[in-house]
């Protein structure tokens, strides 16, 4: 057994065919290396609107218990997941544009791996749940008081996470099964599955199909159901007697819209040009990574201060109270 160095990380060999990996190298947009610190500024502006603008909502919903309701709630735990999740990859991203390639653990590039994936299902299972509120309040509005309890509400949050760790658990286990011996250079902003997977000197056929089947069964599913629903109350809406019901219930699914097209339009385009986008070049793939993770964080609050009455309202009462 011997020990190679590469400077920024090591390998511990044990043969010439199989390598215990301590470390990855994290080496930011390949081809774009001497632009990454010009793209650090448009990024780091958009992680901090991220931070602003989903700490407001989480402020003001917590702050005002008129706000206290399912579909706030809901916006509140969409705010908290937009957070954690530019944050698990933004700080990291920005330090590569600002000072180069940039080490990291294996222990530390599975844990962020983990939080990645685990985020992006829970945010996609917020939006299913925001669609299901969405769906008793103009479906079933006699219903929604009883159907949308606190109790239920909780049960919800506990699923979604439970939902993330399960699902994203085996495919980190099957990252642990792999051996590497080829490079150890992550040519990414972050530690993600099949970034890893690639590094591996053995079959990964494992980890691609599970991938893809969770991703379909998840993700793609959420996808399936919301649209559905969003059937069905537009259809229920278009039967509403009075143009002034019509209007109200639009305004009450528009901003819920927007968010799933952003969030959904750029998740489906960045995997689906990672997996069959040969002809893509490497730099876009990158950059389409980075931004299905950022712009949702950055947009959906901007889209429900612009499309909510009561969120916009509450946000210029808490900013009157701090000056």
């Amino acid at each position: 057994m011997y020990l190679k160095d590469f400077g920024y990380f090591s390998v511990t060999t044990s043969n010439y065919t199989s390598t215990h990996v301590t470390a990855f190298l994290l080496t930011g947009v390949p081809g774009l290396e001497d632009f990454q610190i010009w793209l650090s500024i448009p990024f780091s502006f958009m992680y901090l609107l991220a931070l602003i603008g989903n700490g407001l909502v989480m402020a003001v919903v917590a702050w005002d218990r008129n706000l206290h309701e399912p579909m706030y709630l809901f916006l509140a735990m969409l705010a908290l997941n937009d957070v954690l999740l530019c944050t698990v990859t933004v700080p990291k991203m920005l330090l590569i544009f600002w000072q180069g390639p940039s080490p990291s653990t294996f222990p530390a590039c599975l844990t962020q791996m983990f939080f990645v994936h685990a985020l992006f299902l829970s945010e996609s299972a917020v939006l299913l749940a925001m669609a299901f509120d969405r769906y008793v309040a103009i479906c079933a509005p006699l219903h929604y008081a009883t159907l949308l309890t606190g109790s239920l509400i909780s049960k919800v949050a506990l699923t979604l996470v439970a939902r993330s760790v399960a699902v994203v658990t085996p495919g980190v286990l099957l990252i642990l099964r792999l051996h590497f011996c080829r490079s150890n250079i992550i040519h990414h902003t972050y530690c993600e599955n099949m970034g890893i997977a690639k590094l591996a000197c053995n079959s990964i056929t494992l980890n691609s199909v599970y991938g893809l089947t969770a991703a379909l069964l998840t993700t793609g599913l959420d996808f399936v159901f919301i649209s559905l629903s969003y059937w069905v109350i537009l259809r229920t809406v278009f039967r509403l007697p009075s143009r002034e019901a019509r209007t109200k219930a639009f305004g009450t699914c528009g901003a819920h819209i927007c968010v799933i097209l952003i969030f959904y339009t750029l998740a489906f385009f960045s995997f689906f040009t990672h997996r069959f986008g040969n002809q893509v070049p490497r730099h876009a793939l990158i950059l389409l990574a980075n931004l299905y993770l950022l712009v949702p964080p950055t947009m959906n609050p901007i889209v429900y201060g612009v499309k909510t009455k009561e969120i916009r309202m509450q946000v210029r009462g808490l900013c009157y109270q701090l000056k």
